[in-house]
C-alpha cells in the first residue's frame, strides 16, 4: 500500500512548497510579534484616588478610606485590597483575581462607590477611579528634564504645554506622566501676628477669595438685530491682583491680603523633590500599552527626544535617564547568542555521531524549519516574542533534531542492504510513519500539561509550554515531507567506505549488543519487571 510519506519522496516540488509555506510563514510573523521582557499577564489592578483638602491621615482614613474599603470588598473578583491614607489622600489599590475581567470589575465597584458617595464628607472630591494593568504599575522609561536657570515650576510648564503633547501622541505610549512637578500656583503664606492684629481668622481668608475668585458665565443677550455674549472678568490673572484682593473693609479702612500674607507665584506642591545626579529635577515616566511593541515605542521616543532637543529653552537640559528595554535587547542578545551556539553544538554532535557531511544536511536544514514553524504558531495563539519564549526555542533545538536524525539513520541502514537511494528513502520512512508520529505526540504531552496550569505559574509558562509543543509539532511534518526527500537526493552508499562512519559504526555496533544482552535480559525477566513497576506506580502517591 502506497504511504503518504512517498508521495512527497516521488514529488519533491511538492515537499518543497509545503516547508517554503512553513517558512515563510514564520518569516513574516518574525515581524509582527511584539517583543516584550515576559508573557502578558491578565492580571488587574484598580486604584481608588480621593482628595481632602486639610484633613490629617487619621480623619482620612474615619471618614474616606474605610467606608470606601467597605463598600468595594462586596464587588466580585477581587483577590485583596490595600490602602494608604495620608494628609489630605485617601489611596485604595484593589487587586482583582488573575484572567477576571477588569472592565466588568471596573463598572461594580463604581456602582459601589456612587452607592456611598453621599456618606462620604461634602468638602471631599469625586474619588478618581483608574484601571491599570498589574499589581504595580511600572513605567518603560524615565526622562529626566533639569535647568540652572528656569525654576521648576517653569519646567513643568513647558513639559506641560509642549513635551508632554508630542511624546502622548507616539503610538503605543499608554500616557506620558510628569514626575515632580511644579505646576503654578498661587501660594498665600499667612501671618498669624499680622491676622490676630487685624482680628483676622483663617476662614474669612478662604471666604474672601472663594467669593472673589469664580468662574462665571453671565450668558448672551439678543435684540432684533444683534446678539452679544457676555463676559464677566470675576477671576483674578496674576499674583498682583490677590495681593490686592480686600479681605476686610471698614469705613474708609481697607484690609487687603497682602497685609496679613506672603503672596507669591509657587507650586502647587512641596512634598515631593527628584533629583539627577544630585541636582533638582523633573522627571517624564514613559507607560507603554499593554499590546505595544516596548522596542518600536521607546525607540520613537527616542527619536522624538533628539527632535526636542533641538527647541529647548536656553538653560534646560533633557536626557533618558531609564530606558527598560536596555534589559529585553541584552537578554535577547544573550538568547541569541546562546541559540547560536546551540546550533553549533548540536550539529557538531550530529556530524560525529552520523560522520557524513551529507547526512548531517538533512536535520540541520530540519532546524531551522521547525523553529521558524514554531514562530508561525506563536503569532496564531497571540503570544509575543519575550524570554520564555525564547528559552522555548532555545530548549526545542535538540528536541526538533530527533525526528530528522531518525529517518537518517533509517534511509541508511537500507542503503547499507543494497537498496537505491530512493528505494530506501520509500521504506525507510514507511516503516518510521507510526514510530515518528508517536515521538511527536509523546513529546509534545509532555510540555502541553504545563500550559493548562492555573494561576500565575500558568500564565508565566502558557506561551512557553505551546512554543514548545508547536516547535515538536512542525518537526514532526518535516520529518515526514522534507527530510526523507533530501535524504533520498544527498545519501550515497558509497558514504559507508569513509573511516569516520567506520569508526562511528563500529561503536554503535558495540553499544547495539550490549544494549541486546541486557534487554534480552529484562525481557526474560518480565515477572520482575511487573513487580518494579507496580511498585513505582504505587510510590507515586506519597512521593506527590
Amino acid at each position: 500500500m502506497k504511504s503518504f510519506t512517498e508521495t512527497f519522496i516521488r514529488r519533491p516540488v511538492l515537499a518543497t512548497v509545503v516547508n517554503l509555506v512553513i517558512i515563510i510563514a514564520g518569516l513574516q510573523a518574525v515581524k509582527s510579534l511584539n517583543i516584550r521582557q515576559f508573557p502578558k499577564n491578565e492580571d488587574t489592578t484598580i486604584s481608588i484616588t480621593t482628595v481632602y483638602v486639610g484633613a490629617d491621615a487619621e480623619l482620612v482614613r474615619g471618614f474616606i478610606t474605610t467606608p470606601l474599603e467597605q463598600a468595594i470588598a462586596e464587588a466580585d473578583g477581587i483577590e485583596y485590597i490595600e490602602s494608604t491614607s495620608s494628609q489630605g489622600v485617601s489611596n485604595i489599590n484593589v487587586r482583582l483575581k488573575l484572567n477576571y475581567d477588569g472592565n466588568k470589575a471596573l463598572a461594580e465597584i463604581s456602582a459601589k462607590i456612587d452607592r456611598i458617595r453621599n456618606d462620604l464628607p461634602p468638602s471631599a472630591e469625586v474619588p478618581a477611579i483608574n484601571l491599570g494593568a498589574g499589581s504595580r504599575e511600572i513605567a518603560a522609561a524615565y526622562l529626566s528634564f533639569k535647568s540652572d536657570i528656569l525654576e521648576d515650576n517653569e519646567v513643568t510648564d513647558y513639559l506641560v504645554r509642549i513635551v508632554q503633547p508630542r511624546l502622548s501622541a507616539i503610538e503605543g505610549v499608554q500616557r506620558a506622566e510628569v514626575m515632580g512637578a511644579g505646576t503654578f500656583a498661587a501660594r498665600i503664606w499667612l501671618k498669624p501676628d499680622r491676622m490676630a492684629a487685624f482680628n483676622i481668622s483663617p476662614t474669612q481668608v478662604q471666604q474672601a477669595i472663594a467669593a472673589n475668585n469664580v468662574l462665571a458665565a453671565p450668558g448672551n443677550t439678543k435684540g432684533s438685530l444683534i446678539s452679544v455674549n457676555l463676559t464677566a472678568n470675576t477671576d483674578m490673572r496674576s499674583i498682583e491682583e490677590f495681593r490686592r484682593l480686600v479681605i476686610k473693609q471698614d469705613g474708609n479702612a481697607i484690609l487687603r491680603l497682602e497685609d496679613i500674607a506672603d503672596v507669591v507665584l509657587g507650586s502647587e506642591h512641596y512634598d515631593m523633590e527628584v533629583r539627577h545626579s544630585g541636582n533638582s529635577a523633573t522627571f517624564m515616566a514613559i507607560y507603554v500599552l499593554p499590546n505595544a511593541n516596548a522596542l518600536d515605542v521607546l525607540g520613537a521616543v527616542v527619536k522624538e527626544m533628539e527632535a526636542l532637543q533641538k527647541d529647548l529653552p536656553a538653560g534646560m537640559e533633557a536626557s533618558v535617564n531609564y530606558d527598560s528595554t536596555d534589559y529585553i535587547r541584552n537578554a535577547l542578545k544573550e538568547v541569541i547568542t546562546t541559540l547560536t551556539e546551540t546550533l553549533i553544538i548540536v550539529v557538531l554532535v550530529i556530524f560525529l555521531f552520523l560522520g557524513s557531511l551529507r547526512s548531517v544536511l538533512v536535520p540541520v536544514v530540519a532546524i531551522p524549519v521547525s523553529l521558524i514553524g514554531a514562530v508561525f504558531l506563536m503569532q496564531v495563539f497571540g503570544f509575543s516574542i519575550n524570554l520564555l519564549t525564547l528559552l522555548a526555542i532555545v530548549l526545542s533545538v535538540g528536541l526538533v533534531v530527533d525526528d530528522a536524525i531518525v529517518v537518517v539513520e533509517n534511509v541508511d541502514r537500507n542503503l547499507h542492504k543494497g537498496k537505491s537511494p530512493l528505494e530506501a528513502a520509500i521504506l525507510g520512512v514507511k516503516e518510521l510513519v507510526r514510530p515518528i508520529i508517536a515521538m511527536t505526540i509523546t513529546l509534545a504531552a509532555v510540555y502541553a500539561p504545563i500550559g493548562f496550569q492555573g494561576g500565575l505559574t500558568g500564565s508565566l509558562f502558557r506561551e512557553f509550554a505551546f512554543t514548545l509543543t508547536g516547535a515538536v509539532l512542525i518537526s514532526g511534518v518535516v520529518a515526514l515531507t522534507l527530510s526523507p526527500v533530501m535524504s533520498a537526493a544527498l545519501l550515497k552508499s558509497s558514504d559507508k567506505d569513509r573511516w569516520l562512519k567506520r569508526f562511528v559504526n563500529r561503536r554503535f555496533d558495540e553499544v547495539k549488543r550490549v544494549y541486546s544482552r541486557v534487554l534480552n535480559a529484562t525481557l526474560a525477566s518480565r515477572p520482575f519487571v511487573y513487580v518494579v513497576w507496580l511498585i513505582l506506580a504505587l510510590l507515586t502517591y506519597p512521593l506527590f
